[in-house]
């Protein structure tokens, strides 16, 4: 039997207290930024592993191209992206908060992180973006905008991405986001099953341009 390594032992342990507290720690930042800017970040938890998941399971890792993501975060949509399969170096994250901004890059070498506004993702993206993106995720709180602002930023993604690419939005609301129906036929919408482990429980909706 090969002699106990105390110095591993130790690493290790410390590996799983750091691992343990990240949820805490990602929590407290979540808070905090809610308080001071409660319109902007719009949750006070970041989401759950399995919402997270559900969001994710969208995009396929097969098709080419940047994935965007918008509201980041501390990055549980990231991560489960990147264990989707999606490369990080082709993960764009936009992310106005400058902490989370700071913490993404730490967390996840080779993403691009893009300290700004999503809502005008055009502007935003004009130097990040040197082709159709093959998705966007996002989970910007979309009801603390109106209406036609929504649907501005629904189809402005929709331009900066590849024809049938996903639109993938989570909310808490029973209603959609952005209306599941669509009189001008310029998109498409499908709904996940409500994700009851999450907290508070979500659904997430896929919006596509036919």
């Amino acid at each position: 039997m090969p002699p106990f390594d105390r110095t591993s032992a130790r690493a290790r342990v410390a590996r799983l207290g750091d691992k343990r507290r990240e949820p805490l720690e990602d929590e407290a930042r979540f808070l905090r930024s809610w308080f001071e800017r409660p319109l902007v970040t719009g949750a006070v938890t970041p989401s759950g592993k399995m919402l997270a998941r559900t969001m994710a399971a969208y995009v396929d890792p097969r098709r080419e191209g940047p994935v965007i993501e918008l509201g980041p975060g501390t990055g549980p949509v990231t991560e489960a992206l990147i264990r989707r399969g999606i490369p990080a170096e082709r993960l764009i994250l936009v992310e106005f908060n400058p902490d989370f901004c700071r913490l993404l890059a730490r967390r996840f070498p080779g993403v691009t992180v893009v300290q700004g506004d999503a809502y005008d993702i055009r502007r935003t993206l004009q130097h990040h973006l040197t082709e159709p993106a093959a998705a966007t995720i996002s989970s910007l709180p979309l009801f603390t905008k109106p209406l036609e602002q929504r649907l501005d930023l629904l189809n402005t993604a929709h331009d900066l991405m590849q024809p049938g690419a996903p639109f993938v939005q989570f909310t808490y609301a029973v209603v959609p986001p952005i209306p599941a129906r669509c009189e001008a036929g310029s998109y498409t919408a499908d709904r996940s099953n409500r994700v009851w482990l999450n907290l508070p429980p979500a659904r997430v909706w896929v919006y596509r341009r036919p």
